[in-house]
């Protein structure tokens, strides 16, 4: 086979396996059979970026200093490993940015220890961190997680909590697992009692409004769901004229942002994805109550939802044309840019309206947690299958240590606080004015985190139905061709029910 066409089927290969066609072993298998190496992944970069937000803010990084007990303890930890290389995929996302700089001019430094970061499409990690672990490998040693794919990875990663116990001798002394949001934690890293990796970004929705517009109209911040629709109402009726929107989505047909959208007004409705005996509630009366919502939510956005994944919904809050959004915090950062963003100073930011009321985990499946603030975090893991697992664990523990977490919240554009002590640290709180890489919208990420975030349910199907099946009848029903909500919520039960049966 021609080299164009071995790159064409093995892009239908990766394709079919993050559409859940084919499993983990066929996809290696078949692969095998052209004899395709890991580097031969590099053909698929046709796949899309998911759009994550945040730029190295270089006076920030010229700005901010180590911890002299950070740097000690790396310095002293990583003498034995000089020379050892620790390899990691992961998606572009602020903190990996942030990681990355650092890597360079201090980590690597200090210790000796190389870190080569394979910065992906979400959609290649999973790609490759499949093969990898199918295979046994120790490609990467260590595996960025999308919160989704916790149950799929869990056992292919090492509890931190243990190795932290075993090995006292590479232990951080100040690493302190409790200064990590316990929600964080819990929607996360956990799986089945086992904490898969701990967390490391967090891109979660929040509200963020045009105070001009809201000041001009009189609205005030919603509180409730009814609240949030009348304000989007009132403002396309006074300013879509002047080409403002009610409010905006990540509406694409087939994309897994229109799950998101559809979970954060499901379980805003006191819905849920999944019962308690696992079988799909969507289409209960909670769940179509949530769909009557969203269809008058809709009628109050420009016509280009349809086509926009979170890119396209980031750039029409940053070019002005949304009053509101209810979305990834991440957004706000960007859109502080005066260079690039319509918006600088003017977006206020809020925490979610409430629910109309909330089922329990209890009342859910598969640990699923019921919350307006959908969000979509990602943990770090120690491979089980790596053969520098000392050095990768030295690693992993200073990337995401109190000091260095906060730091590159700052460093990577103002985003994804994960512990306590972020909130506090001094860079954190010196960047909190409006402009490019601002942290002012922080404390009220910390308290959608703690109040009002929402988890998507943990299976190891998820992938397959959020990104397959649920996004892909929900465009069909907004490009008209299922006539009722019911209909809708009905033909995915019946998809995902007898996935899970089968």
């Amino acid at each position: 086979m021609k080299e164009k066409d071995q790159k064409h089927y093995l892009a239908n290969l990766a394709d079919k396996l993050a559409k859940g066609k084919i499993g983990r072993r066929d996809f290696l298998r078949k692969a095998a059979k052209l004899g395709l190496s890991m580097s031969a992944l590099g053909a698929l970069g046709h796949l899309p970026f998911r759009g994550r937000r945040g730029i190295i803010q270089k006076n920030a990084l010229a700005a901010t200093q180590p911890s002299t007990d950070v740097m000690a303890w790396i310095k002293d930890v990583g003498k034995p490993f000089k020379g050892k290389t620790v390899r990691m995929a992961t998606e572009s996302t602020p903190p990996s940015k942030g990681i990355a700089e650092l890597v360079k001019s201090e980590f690597t430094p200090a210790t000796g220890i190389n870190v080569e970061i394979e910065v992906l499409p979400l959609e290649q990690v999973l790609q490759k961190l499949t093969l990898d672990v199918a295979s046994g490998t120790s490609t990467y040693d260590l595996y960025y997680m999308d919160q989704s794919w916790m149950a799929s990875f869990s056992r292919d990663t090492i509890d931190p909590r243990e190795i932290y116990e075993s090995k006292k001798e590479l232990a951080f002394p100040a690493y302190d697992f409790e200064d990590f949001l316990k929600p964080l934690v819990d929607g996360i890293s956990m799986y089945k009692g086992k904490m898969v990796g701990v967390p490391y970004d967090i891109p979660i929705f929040i509200q963020m409004y045009r105070m001009d517009v809201y000041d001009e109209l009189n609205l005030k911040v919603a509180t409730t769901m009814d609240e949030y629709l009348n304000n989007a109402r009132v403002i396309n009726e006074k300013k879509k004229s002047q080409g403002i929107y009610g409010t905006t989505g990540q509406m694409k047909s087939g994309h897994y942002s229109l799950n998101c959208d559809w979970t954060a007004w499901l379980w805003g409705h006191g819905g849920s994805v999944f019962r308690p005996d696992g079988t799909f509630s969507g289409n209960d009366a909670e769940g179509l109550e949530a769909m009557d919502y969203w269809v008058k939510l809709k009628e109050n956005m420009p016509a280009g939802v349809d086509t926009w994944t979170w890119d396209g919904e980031f750039q029409s809050v940053a070019q002005g044309i949304a009053g509101q959004v209810l979305s990834w915090g991440e957004f706000l950062p960007s859109c502080d840019d005066p260079k690039s963003s319509k918006v600088s100073g003017l977006l206020g930011v809020a925490v979610p309206p409430k629910a109309n009321k909330l089922r329990t985990v209890k009342e859910t499946g598969y640990g699923e947690i019921p919350n307006v603030g959908h969000q979509g975090g990602s943990a770090l893991g120690l491979s089980k299958y790596s053969s520098v697992q000392d050095p990768a664990w030295i690693f992993m523990q200073w990337a995401t240590c109190p000091d260095t977490q906060a730091r590159i919240s700052v460093l990577g554009g103002g985003s994804s606080p994960m512990r306590h002590s972020t909130f506090k640290h001094p860079d954190v709180l010196a960047a909190a004015k409006v402009g490019a890489g601002t942290t002012r919208h922080f404390p009220v990420q910390k308290e959608t985190i703690e109040n009002y975030m929402g988890s998507e349910p943990d299976l190891p199907e998820w992938a397959e139905i959020s990104n397959n099946i649920i996004p892909v009848e929900l465009g069909r029903f907004f490009a008209g061709e299922y006539k009722t909500p019911k209909e809708t919520m009905d033909n995915i039960a019946k998809q995902v029910d007898k996935m899970l049966k089968g």
